[in-house]
């Protein structure tokens, strides 16, 4: 392949002159060969690429301007004859190309092909690659190249996660740019020279898939030779030296060639922008005054992560977006290793593990490759684990980008402690070593495994890798015999996965010995030993989903039983331990209370349990009461079922809700969640909730309220269908509460849709209905309320809920009617119904309309409108509202404007914290 390449930098443009040579590597004759164009990816706003931005709530390229973002303009392409060809972009994907050749090729043959086109590259605001502000242009897969046929064409668009397929090729590229830039590239540079233009540079490479193209005026990457190959390196640290830099970087390649075999190029590219795609996640995030480590240490890992990732893609041709996993267990299997070679002490907290009260945490005792195992178990115990076998572009962008790489990696561990006798290590060698440079698939890998051990290991490559399934076992019994001992395990799920037991005398192992074929529940006899305690998984090799049953002593009763362990602060789950933490809180939640002081006592660990309580004690400086609340609740998760979640609970309340007016509410729930199991990457989730409240009120004699009610309770259910997108978001819930005076109906369905001109138009109804009303007439506390609820339930974080002027007044939660004005009649007593309506007029600028009817008992149904300017800083978060227009007429113009005004603005960590999970979840 030889790829001709003019930049213009003014208008950020690639001119390409394209001289492909195909091979057919199939066994059927073709008349037709596809191509992967993937800058034409960035051409229009319903490409893959742009729905997987929306999908993970990145709004930038949608609001980008089209001169920001990129597409391709081919001119023409021909055969060997130079006859012109027919092609087209397919329907689907705007980034492939078919194109309808003159003859045809039989397998084995070669085929030409000329191509003429432009590519306009993209800023690289969108994913770090293409055009830069300062003029610079940073290229990943960015001229066009053939898709992999062997029988079956294998092409897929771009979605940004950096699975390109292409064959392997011979590669010359002739680059012609200004002078005053320097082009890096992987490839072997052939020569230079001056030009009319400027100055052309020649690379070329054998046996190639990756061609990273840098053209910048000032060149910040390193060459530095080692021992193996050289490395081009713009990932840096101010701190390392020269020699340090060298010295690291010649111990990383002789790691790898010693482990993994030579390298098939002359020179690996290791990029900052290939490591902030996939950084080693942690405590290494941190600024560099924090940072826990010493010099040099998070230069070396980003090094090592991404030198491993481009060593194995660029020697094993997998396919990246349907056989993943095995390149992924790979670097992470050997990344543990090097940390076992060199680091073998390092903590996960690195220097923080000595100091004072932090090496009392758990989390100082736990060794820098348990990361691992931990941040694939946090989606594990949130149920939101996938199989490794999953289509990488199904994945959830943390499975793929974190969760489902470890869980590869400890699996590999996993395994290679099971055979023993570095089977595993050797087999990898192996596959590398028989399929270096040669399109390949993870099955090898298996037959190698198969026939180097005599071990089953069956379970691997089926429960471990294709399926959900988790691991977790328990010790049931433990019974002393007159010469041996009877110990009973328990398999708590439906995997088949070998575990090991350890026999301990004083914590110290005295033996190990692997248990399989467990099924619900299996029986072993061992001979005495001198062991006081046996311990199941007690080197935590193997990624189980609970730990905290896996030990019986055998001194009796009193010694099998977990001590207590009070812990400042929340903490990584202690098997050995029954762990509460205490955590001193620090609150805003409403005026009356103020700042509340207090702390929480609980047992949630980093890592989610089934059960969880809480209990918050807080005194209010401002009420100068002990307020405060707990909850207990149990979480049973399903796996392969669209009923992924019931969680069961109570929680109690007791706050101020006015000026020296108090409420206590207490809540039994219980909740069911459902989600599509077949897509976890969708948003669409439904929700079905029921609960009892029981809210009970008094008033202190200073209470600046009064009581139009008596206290009562009140069932509710309530059903939630939601798809919350970027472009579309849609959601409905139905909600039915009973209680003794009153029984209420109502619906409400909210609907939103950003258009290509980035103009919001959102859409909101509700409809309520009262079943029965037998409250007093003469208050509007259980009624419907136009603009702002009496909340009876407690739901709503109103900061002055009792306020009738001032600017806490002026707080508004869309809710029930979600008019904005304060009409002089907005509630209803017997059925209410609004609609509410947004258009965005510039920017963050919306006009929104609101109109409805509402109907009280004896009297007339009443038309009810507003209208006015929304100012949508973040919606849903922070919201200002103008009324302009009304049935009180021109609200603008009467006095006092400045209390018609009404804001939405959150305070609540947990609300705010959503808006980040929902690009990851």
């Amino acid at each position: 392949m030889e790829v001709n390449a003019y930049f213009e930098v003014n208008t950020k443009t690639i001119k390409v002159e394209q001289q492909l040579q195909y091979k057919n590597e199939g066994n059927q004759p073709l008349q037709v060969i596809y191509l992967q164009d993937w800058n034409n990816s960035y051409s229009t706003k319903n490409t893959p690429l742009a729905k997987r931005f929306t999908e993970e709530f990145d709004s930038k390229f949608h609001f980008a301007r089209k001169g920001e973002r990129g597409y391709t303009n081919i001119e023409i392409i021909t055969n060997a004859s130079l006859e012109s060809l027919n092609f087209e972009y397919l329907p689907d994907h705007p980034d492939i190309i078919k194109v309808f050749l003159a003859e045809i090729i039989n397998p084995g043959e070669y085929y030409t092909l000329n191509l003429s086109y432009d590519l306009i590259i993209p800023n690289d605001e969108f994913t770090s690659f293409g055009f830069t502000e300062d003029s610079n242009f940073k290229l990943k897969y960015w001229y066009i190249v053939p898709a992999v046929f062997n029988g079956t064409w294998h092409y897929f668009s771009n979605k940004n996660i950096y699975d390109l397929y292409t064959p392997k090729a011979d590669i010359v590229l002739k680059l012609e740019f200004p002078r005053n830039y320097i082009a890096i590239s992987e490839l072997n540079l052939v020569g230079t020279e001056l030009t009319t233009r400027g100055q052309k540079m020649t690379f070329s490479g054998k046996d190639r898939i990756n061609t990273d193209l840098y053209l910048q005026r000032q060149a910040n990457f390193k060459f530095i030779q080692t021992d193996n190959f050289t490395v081009l390196t713009d990932i840096s640290d101010k701190k390392v030296m020269p020699m340090q830099t060298a010295l690291i970087t010649d111990r990383i390649t002789s790691f790898l060639t010693n482990n993994l075999g030579t390298y098939p190029h002359e020179q690996m590219l290791l990029t900052s922008i290939d490591y902030k795609h996939e950084p080693l996640y942690g405590l290494n995030q941190l600024p560099n005054f924090l940072s826990p480590f010493s010099d040099g240490f998070e230069f070396e890992l980003k090094l090592l992560k991404t030198a491993l990732k481009r060593y194995v893609e660029n020697s094993l041709l997998f396919n990246p977006r349907e056989d993943n996993w095995l390149s992924d267990g790979i670097q992470i299997f050997y990344m543990m290793k090097y940390m076992e070679t060199y680091y073998p002490d390092l903590k996960l907290i690195g220097k923080w593990a000595d100091f004072w009260g932090i090496k009392a945490f758990h989390a100082a005792d736990l060794l820098f490759n348990e990361q691992f195992n931990l941040f694939f178990m946090q989606m594990a115990r949130t149920n939101r684990d996938q199989p490794l076998t999953t289509a990488k572009d199904s994945l959830l962008k943390f499975n793929a980008r974190i969760a489902n790489k470890y869980k590869a990696g400890v699996g590999l561990r996993y395994l290679d402690d099971f055979v023993n006798s570095d089977v595993v290590e050797k087999s990898i060698r192996k596959l590398m070593d028989e399929n270096r440079l040669e399109l390949t698939k993870s099955e090898k890998f298996e037959e190698i495994i198969q026939e180097s051990t005599e071990k089953d290991v069956n379970w691997f490559f089926g429960d471990y890798i294709n399926s959900r399934k988790k691991i977790d076992y328990k010790i049931k019994s433990l019974e002393t015999l007159e010469d041996s001992i009877a110990i009973t395990i328990r398999n708590k799920r439906k995997s088949n996965m070998p575990i090991s037991l350890f026999t301990l005398q004083n914590d110290n192992v005295i033996a190990k010995r692997w248990i399989e074929d467990v099924g619900k529940e299996k029986t072993i006899t061992i001979p005495k030993e001198n062991g006081d305690k046996f311990a199941l998984n007690y080197d935590q090799t193997i990624p189980e989903f609970n730990l905290r049953d896996n030990w019986k002593s055998k001194k009796g009763f009193f010694f099998n039983h977990r001590p207590l362990q009070i812990r400042l602060f929340k903490d990584f789950e202690d098997p050995n331990y029954n762990q509460v933490f205490l955590m001193p809180m620090l609150e805003f939640r409403n005026i009356y209370d103020g700042i509340t002081i207090g702390a929480k006592f609980y047992n949630k660990t980093i890592l989610r349990k089934k059960f969880n309580y809480k209990f918050a004690p807080q005194f209010g400086t401002k009420s100068k009461i002990l307020t405060g609340g707990g909850s207990v609740s149990f979480t049973h998760n399903i796996e392969d079922r669209d009923l992924y979640n019931i969680t069961y609970g109570f929680g109690g309340s007791y706050r101020s809700y006015g000026r020296d007016a108090f409420v206590r509410v207490l809540t039994p729930s219980v909740s069911f969640l459902f989600r599509n199991e077949d897509d976890f990457r969708s948003n669409e989730s439904k929700y079905l909730n029921f609960r009892y409240l029981s809210i009970d009120r008094h008033l202190g004699d200073n209470a600046q309220i009064t009581l139009t009610e008596p206290n009562y309770s009140v069932f509710n259910l309530r059903y939630i269908n939601s798809n919350k997108g970027l472009i579309k978001y849609k959601s409905w819930f139905s909600d039915l509460q009973f209680g003794p005076k009153f029984g209420k109906l109502s619906f409400n369905y909210e609907f939103r849709h950003l258009s290509q001109t980035n103009r919001l138009f959102s859409f909101r109804t509700f409809a309520g209905l009262f079943l029965y009303n037998k409250t007093n007439p003469e208050s509007n506390y259980f009624s419907f309320a136009l603009d702002r609820p009496t909340d009876y339930l407690f739901d709503y974080n109103y900061l002055g809920r009792s306020e009738s002027s001032g600017i806490f007044s002026q707080q508004l939660i869309i809710a029930e009617g979600g008019f904005k004005s304060v009409l002089e009649e907005s509630f209803a007593n017997q059925w209410m119904t609004t609609v509410n309506l947004g258009y965005t007029i510039w920017n963050i600028i919306e006009a929104y309309g609101d109109v409805g009817f509402l109907k009280n008992k004896d009297s007339s149904a009443r038309f009810v409108y507003d209208s006015g300017i929304r100012l949508n800083l973040v919606a849903d978060y922070f919201e200002v509202y103008f009324p302009v227009y009304s049935n009180l007429g021109w609200e603008i113009a009467q006095p006092n404007y400045d209390q018609k005004i009404r804001f939405v603005f959150t305070v609540d960590p947990q609300a705010l914290l959503g808006l980040f999970r929902r690009r990851w979840y």
